[in-house]
């Protein structure tokens, strides 16, 4: 069987076993038909939300308002800042709020800032220059710009952003929901909040995009209740988008976090079961291509890093336990190469050389080195003031290594340069044909084979 499978910014044709199954990858394809018309879209949620009134109708006179929104590694290609943005700014201007009393806020948490020019990109070129001095990242690092709201009943810090305390109003623009892992509380409690905070949820087991049980958003949502009991719970407005896929819209609401939450969750369940159900028997050998994509690459480059465990096991990993039987072996083609960039992630490539050689248990890693790194100045410095990701990101981003323990061998075939594959215990092959081969002499020559396709993808640029 002939198949054809993305392999980094290319394809590659492999010859595979007749008894191979193919498997469509759950949660990437959406049943809900794409908006005709975009700024209509926005333009009814803003006039008819779940549960509050109108914005312009909520705005008083001589408010200041923070409007927030995604950063540009959330998977949105459609024109949904663009579009939303003017429309909020026009009804907060109707309510007798202008422009000069809104802050522009990139909610971009542990992310590194973007620069105005990467911004105008998704935001317009037109929008970033008319509003350039208000147009400002979140800072989770700056003592004087948080805020410490208290903690929930289990002890979970809430600190946020302090435009979000003092202003009159926040507006959080949401531009996409993959399954359940953004939206909700995280816009707010991740987005604009500090590592002080962010660390009670963002561990190895508890990030999830489980549209069942999702321990993160239960966690966020107690961490939600806190900032309305602080705050008042008319504090925040709320703006969420469903995408028909990655380029178009399908669906948009406004109103509180909890009513939005609750739309978006009731569509996505509608439309992506569980990816459990995919196969009907577990298989011997995972097969899937890794496309030169991660979010944490938005107008910078991968990294072996984000290639092999971010977004080789993280973002298309669930798919392992999924699939696999326990024990299973895991083939993903990519070339990764040995490509670096220091200025968009500092402490990235310390934590390939000197943690991944010491230790590849995330939570070995977290205990070991998240003090230690958290309170690196140096890396901290460029977090602040020179667009890179906070230290602590380049830690979290090894967190999916923890499918080695569903998975008992992890192929890399195609890979450039053979070292960055054993680096991390792996195999590399020179082609997916010999990795089945190697995987065939431990499962058996029958053994089965679940193939995942996935699309092509690429950073912005």
């Amino acid at each position: 069987m002939e198949v054809e499978l993305v392999c980094g910014p290319r394809s590659v044709t492999a010859m595979l076993p007749e008894h191979a199954q193919l498997v469509a990858p759950g949660g990437l394809s959406s049943k809900t038909p794409p908006v005709e018309d975009l700024g209509a879209a926005y333009r009814d949620a803003l006039a008819n939300p779940l549960d509050r009134s109108p914005l312009r109708e909520i705005v008083r006179p001589g408010w200041r308002v923070t409007l927030a929104f995604d950063d540009p590694t959330v998977l949105c290609y459609a024109p949904a800042w663009q579009t939303a943005i003017p429309l909020i700014l026009a009804e907060l201007d109707a309510g007798g709020v202008p422009a000069e009393r809104v802050t522009l806020l990139c909610a971009n948490a542990l992310h590194r800032k973007f620069r105005h020019d990467e911004l105008a990109r998704v935001l317009g070129k037109d929008l970033v220059a008319a509003h350039a001095e208000r147009i400002v990242c979140h800072d989770a690092e700056d003592p004087d710009g948080l805020v410490h709201l208290g903690k929930t009943p289990q002890g979970w810090d809430v600190e946020l952003n302090r435009r979000v305390v003092d202003d009159d109003l926040t507006i959080y623009l949401n531009t996409a929901t993959t399954r359940a892992f953004n939206g909700g509380w995280k816009s707010i409690c991740v987005g604009l909040s500090s590592w002080r905070s962010i660390r009670w949820h963002h561990t190895p087991e508890i990030m999830s995009m489980s549209l069942g049980r999702n321990r993160m958003h239960e966690m966020l949502d107690a961490m939600g209740a806190v900032v309305d009991e602080a705050l008042g719970a008319e504090r925040i407005f709320k703006l969420e988008t469903s995408m028909a896929n990655p380029l178009q819209v399908g669906r948009v609401w406004a109103g509180s976090v909890a009513a939005c939450r609750a739309e978006v969750l009731a569509l996505e369940r509608s439309q992506h079961g569980d990816r459990r159900d995919l196969v009907s028997e577990k298989v011997d050998v995972v097969l899937y291509g890794v496309p030169e994509w991660s979010p944490y690459a938005a107008f910078s480059v991968m990294n072996p890093l984000l290639t092999l465990s971010s977004t080789g096991l993280g973002y298309l990993g669930g798919v392992i336990e999924a699939l696999g039987k326990p024990g299973c072996s895991v083939i993903m083609a990519t070339p990764c190469p040995d490509r670096w960039n220091d200025d968009s992630h500092p402490s990235y490539r310390e934590v390939w050389d000197r943690v991944l050689a010491d230790t590849r248990d995330p939570h070995e890693i977290m205990e070991r080195y998240e003090d230690e790194f958290a309170s690196r100045s140096d890396y901290i410095h460029k977090y602040r003031h020179a667009y890179g990701f906070h230290p602590v990101h380049g830690l979290m981003a090894a967190h999916p290594l923890k499918r080695l323990r569903h998975a008992d061998r992890i192929f890399v075939a195609g890979i450039e340069a053979p070292h960055l594959a054993r680096h991390l215990g792996f195999t590399p092959t020179e082609t997916i044909e010999e990795a089945i081969a190697q995987a065939s002499e431990v499962h058996g020559a029958d053994c089965s084979i679940g193939v995942v396709r996935y699309p092509p993808a690429f950073n912005r640029a």
